[in-house]
């Protein structure tokens, strides 16, 4: 099983998707911090697009033990955050906040009447020592290029400028690490 969590409207041929929005394709409308309808060592990936940042430190240490707690021996987490490091480049490259202030505190509505924002912002040494901390090993960068989905457009393919995918400045800290 391959699982797609906190996709929105992002549909991944071949994964479970799990999201508290309500689309077709959604399998389990749920919270992704507590995934009880899955079964110990029951995926072998777990893909999780701009998400993880909604979590503040101690809620990412939970989610990062219930993730670990469904991968499969040798299963993969694919993460990819916002990236501090490139998003503070575009900053001293521009002089301008309204280049940065999506990607760092985004914005997504819950329901009619609750917005959640980023709680947490990450560089690669940092959500490097969470993901070696919370029990994973082989933590290493991944290209949007290069894994099964990475045709499917989603903020791991997040770029300043905007869309310029051979030029620009990947935004996205995309890391993958092995159970």
């Amino acid at each position: 099983m391959k699982l797609h969590l906190g996709c929105g409207k992002r549909f991944l041929p071949g994964f479970t998707h799990v999201d508290l929005a309500d689309f077709p394709h959604i399998a389990y409308r749920h919270d992704i911090r507590s995934l009880p309808m899955f079964d110990d060592e029951s995926a072998e990936l777990i893909y999780a697009c701009h998400v993880f940042e909604y979590f503040n430190a101690e809620e990412a240490k939970d989610v990062l033990a219930e993730w670990r707690r469904i991968l499969s021996t040798d299963g993969v987490l694919r993460l990819a955050v916002p990236d501090f490091w490139k998003l503070a480049q575009v900053y001293a490259l521009t002089h301008d906040l309204t280049k940065i202030t999506g990607p760092l505190y985004g914005q997504w509505q819950i329901g009619p009447d609750k917005t959640a924002y980023h709680r947490t912002v990450y560089d690669g040494k940092t959500l490097t020592s969470l993901l070696i901390e919370a029990g994973f090993r082989m933590v290493q960068s991944w290209d949007w290029r290069t894994v099964e989905h990475g045709y499917i457009d989603d903020y791991s393919q997040a770029y300043y400028p905007h869309m310029d995918k051979d030029h620009g400045i990947l935004i996205s800290l995309n890391l993958e690490a092995t159970k």
